[in-house]
């Protein structure tokens, strides 16, 4: 069972894996400051709020990349990429390697979730924007933060499904493995999937191998599954006389 099944299985919700005691800067937090909370506390990130607890941004990490105080700033690389720069970009650039305070150097284009977003979606807007952390909100306050660690611990302290097996029951199992390959552009019409004592058999024209080992590895996920015989195979193709 993999986290997208546990956490639909279970109806999660961001509210119930997210951090509570999140640490947070304001403004007007000195960029030096919230460094020092990054390394004390092991973190990579802080939301930025104001004094009523709304959120107004977020600092990480990457945007403390290319200080003067380390003397990585762009001014050190290839002078050549100046000529490409509109004299906005190159302001914005200063501002972040030497502004003393938070507000000028965090991100404000926050992407954040609501306290009863379901878990897989979360999980599908870190993944598709390839961000490590997400705000959740309520009425624009600030409730938790959810990171990947998060999701992590949900899946290891999720409970293990039922077992279909248990049912004895062949057709339970054949709907489980159909229910996994549905919705999959990569998955194969499933009328040819056959179970018999446990063991899948899937019968398909696919157009690769990562097709046919996809929906392998689909059935051999279902709870009760004994094996998985992989009866796939290319289309023939007929050269022209």
């Amino acid at each position: 069972m993999d986290s997208d099944q546990i956490f639909k299985e279970k109806d999660m919700r961001a509210r119930d894996i997210m951090t509570r005691a999140v640490i947070t800067v304001q403004p007007e937090t000195p960029v030096r400051e919230a460094a020092r909370l990054f390394a004390e506390n092991n973190i990579s990130g802080a939301p930025v709020v104001d004094d009523e607890g709304r959120l107004l941004g977020i600092i990480s990490e990457g945007d403390l990349l290319h200080r003067r105080e380390t003397g990585t700033e762009t001014r050190r690389r290839s002078w050549w990429l100046d000529l490409f720069a509109s004299n906005r970009d190159l302001a914005t650039t200063y501002i972040k390697e030497n502004a003393r305070l938070v507000k000028d150097v965090m991100t404000t284009d926050v992407i954040s979730v609501a306290e009863l977003t379901p878990i897989n979606e979360v999980a599908d807007l870190m993944e598709r924007r390839r961000i490590k952390r997400v705000p959740v909100l309520y009425d624009g306050q600030l409730l938790g933060i959810i990171s990947r660690a998060n999701l992590v611990k949900a899946v290891a302290s999720a409970p293990q499904g039922t077992d279909v097996a248990a049912l004895d029951a062949d057709e339970a199992i054949r709907d489980a493995v159909i229910l996994e390959l549905r919705g999959h552009r990569w998955a194969a019409p499933t009328e040819n999937v056959i179970v018999i004592d446990g063991v899948v058999h899937l019968w398909a024209i696919v157009k690769s191998a990562e097709q046919a080992r996809a929906m392998c590895v689909a059935a051999e996920k279902v709870p009760g599954v004994k094996g998985v015989e992989d009866h796939t195979g290319f289309p023939v193709v007929i050269a022209p006389m």
